[in-house]
């Protein structure tokens, strides 16, 4: 059986409408009204992918999110009012996988469970060795969707995965923002190639020895990023 999309939502009417959609998707569902019952379920079936509201009573949603990380790798997607820029950014900083602005289209938000889940499977799918850079200091592994730095496994989400996977295919070639949105994200959405920096800043600080002097991610000002690692001989 499928792993279950967890819904934390303490609005009920809200979360009825997310369940019936997603069903309707043919997903499984389940929901949790707090955080606590939140991390429970979570800790009991480790979920497919995670929508979670911000505003719940006895824990931030922010706090949330990074406790749902640490209990495994799965995506998570925000849902709240909070719609400045700079709080999506911040969201993404935490480690979320999307963010969608309430009130939010029951049917964009399957589709944007669907589009997170294929950024998921497709990076974790690939058939292929893991592939290494600089000596085998950096190594991706599509398989596993993991990534080993210096010899130390990383704790990565799929969003950022996705990222670093994209860039590392072409080392050397600098994305804009845009196209990272597009190819690594899946999406295009005014004002989310913004959310790009987050998912960059998170990655030079668990890949770089020194995120201000970056070996791997390289920013081209005004333009993007660009992968600088050298890949390894087979």
């Amino acid at each position: 059986m499928l792993p279950p999309i967890l819904i934390v939502e303490d609005d009920l009417k809200i979360a009825r409408i997310i369940k019936a959609y997603l069903e309707g998707a043919d997903f499984r569902v389940v929901h949790a009204d707090t955080a606590r019952d939140a991390l429970a379920k979570a800790e009991a079936e480790p979920p497919l992918a995670v929508i979670l509201d911000l505003g719940l009573p006895d824990m931030s949603g922010e706090e949330l999110c990074q406790e749902l990380k640490e209990l495994g790798s799965f995506p998570v997607i925000m849902l709240t009012a909070k719609s400045s820029e700079e709080e999506r950014i911040t969201g993404f900083a935490l480690g979320a996988d999307d963010y969608v602005v309430k009130p939010a289209s029951p049917r964009e938000l399957v589709y944007r469970v669907k589009a997170v889940l294929k950024r998921y499977d497709g990076s974790g799918s690939t058939a292929g060795r893991p592939v290494s850079f600089n000596s085998g200091t950096l190594v991706l592994d599509s398989r596993r969707h993991s990534v080993t730095c210096r010899g130390e496994p990383l704790t990565i989400t799929p969003t950022e995965f996705k990222v670093l996977q994209t860039l590392a295919a072409a080392p050397g070639r600098t994305f804009s923002r845009d196209e990272l949105v597009s190819k690594a994200l899946g999406y295009q959405f005014e004002g989310y190639e913004r959310s790009v920096d987050a998912h960059i800043k998170n990655l030079r600080q668990k890949i770089e020895q020194d995120s201000r002097k970056p070996d791997f991610i390289k920013t081209v000002y005004g333009i993007g990023y660009l992968f600088a690692g050298e890949r390894d001989a087979v």
